[in-house]
């Protein structure tokens, strides 16, 4: 069995200088995310309106899926036009860990 986990932090536009706006931006990105069968959510700068980190986990049997899953899920978020992704933090966890 293998884990990998993603981080992406994102730098949202100019007008979510409200919670209800950031959570107009984040929402859909967690909800496109979710279609890839894992599971996903704002998971940091929660007090900041102009940035989010949405955080993303995936369990396979094999740790190619894992790449392939997050992969996936990466290239979902940097083609989102509604934010720019800054960076992306990712671990991959083994049977021997």
């Amino acid at each position: 069995m293998y884990t990998g986990t993603a981080v992406f932090d994102l730098l949202l536009p100019g007008d979510s200088r409200s919670l209800k706006a950031k959570r107009s931006y984040v929402r859909p990105i967690v909800a496109a995310l979710r279609r890839f069968e894992v599971s996903a959510a704002e998971v940091g700068a929660l007090d900041l309106h102009g940035r989010a980190e949405i955080g993303v986990a995936v369990v396979a049997a094999e740790a190619a899926h894992v790449r392939e899953v997050l992969d996936s899920c990466e290239r979902l978020v940097a083609g989102r036009p509604e934010a720019e992704l800054l960076s992306v933090r990712r671990r991959l966890h083994g049977e021997d860990d």
